[in-house]
């Protein structure tokens, strides 16, 4: 496990897309912590205080940058009609969203991300000790 943890922020704009009304923009800050060196955070901006952030694997996201990946709640895939566009969908239990995003800021982040933790390397950053103890119920009487 190594101890010389690293968080990368970067922020976009996602266009929020439903049927019949034009695209709005979404701020989206894209997070990557080497304390989680399998995952990805993206925080979407739901007004002026309120953030809802959704947890995903990174290897979702750089299979979906080019083929349609995910079959949960999150899916990604390169956009039909803009090879420049990525879309991006989330489902849960109160909604679903479609969003479009630029491939090459998300390429890029996640370019970023590999810099600090080569991909199949995530092992070496995690501490299973302290996994199991967030996970783990606290009183186990």
């Amino acid at each position: 496990m190594r101890n010389d943890h690293v968080t990368l922020r970067s922020t976009a704009v996602f266009d929020l897309l439903a049927p019949q009304t034009p695209a709005v923009p979404v701020q989206v800050e894209l997070r990557y912590d080497t304390r989680d060196p399998y995952a990805v955070v993206a925080a979407f901006r739901t007004g002026r205080a309120g953030w809802v952030e959704w947890v995903f694997a990174r290897d979702l996201l750089a299979d979906g940058l080019i083929a349609h990946a995910g079959e949960g709640d999150v899916a990604i895939r390169p956009s039909v009609d803009d090879p420049e566009v990525v879309v991006v969908e989330l489902s849960s239990p109160s909604g679903h969203a479609v969003f479009e995003a630029s491939a090459q800021e998300l390429a890029d982040f996640l370019d970023r991300t590999y810099d600090v933790v080569v991909p199949g390397n995530e092992n070496l950053w995690v501490n299973v000790d302290d996994a199991l103890t967030r996970l783990l119920p606290h009183d186990l009487s």
